[in-house]
């Protein structure tokens, strides 16, 4: 994803200390514009709640029809929701240490509270919550930089991105002699 400042303000906390809300940080010693932390947990929140709702088991199993770009328009089918459910798995798997992959599994995809996973993981609180906001940050930033089919948004990985081009020429409303459009078009007589 190219970062710049409309898309990550959206995205960023208002009481953030680091960007105070503006989603890009600036480096001191350096001239360079970067997004975030709280960018990337944002973004690794969508992400998250998007697995968890494709994880809801009456969902599972259904077939989604995906058309295929390109001059015959064919229309294949898949399982988006399962796909997108692997891919989050395999690039969390992929992007994290051993000691932070447990904190994963047990905290995000077994949904354990902090007491539970503290007791499990022999690690203080303040450690926990350390851990956790470096998994988001982590796969915040994985998840909208993969390419060529970034995970974020995920609007966009389920429905594709549409161009104008292919949505066609927009369709004009017909106009009454004052210029003014009409109401309801009326139906034109042979």
């Amino acid at each position: 994803m190219k970062w710049n400042r409309s898309n990550a303000i959206g995205l960023a906390k208002a009481a953030c200390s680091q960007c105070h809300g503006e989603g890009i940080r600036r480096s001191e010693h350096r001239e360079l514009e970067a997004p975030c932390n709280c960018v990337f947990r944002a973004v690794f929140r969508a992400c998250y709640n998007r697995f968890r709702e494709c994880s809801v088991a009456s969902l599972i199993g259904t077939v989604s029809p995906e058309f295929s770009r390109g001059p015959d328009g064919r229309q294949t089918f898949g399982r988006k929701r399962e796909e997108y459910m692997a891919d989050f798995c395999l690039v969390s798997r992929r992007m994290l240490d051993e000691g932070e992959n447990r904190v994963f599994r047990y905290h995000f995809l077994l949904g354990a509270d902090w007491r539970l996973c503290t007791r499990q993981l022999k690690m203080d609180r303040g450690t926990f919550f350390h851990t956790i906001y470096r998994i988001q940050q982590k796969l915040g930033r994985a998840f909208a930089d993969l390419q060529p089919y970034a995970l974020y948004p995920p609007a966009e990985y389920f429905y594709g991105v549409v161009t104008r081009s292919e949505l066609g020429p927009i369709p004009v409303a017909p106009q009454r002699q004052g210029g003014r459009p009409l109401a309801f078009p009326l139906p034109l007589t042979a």
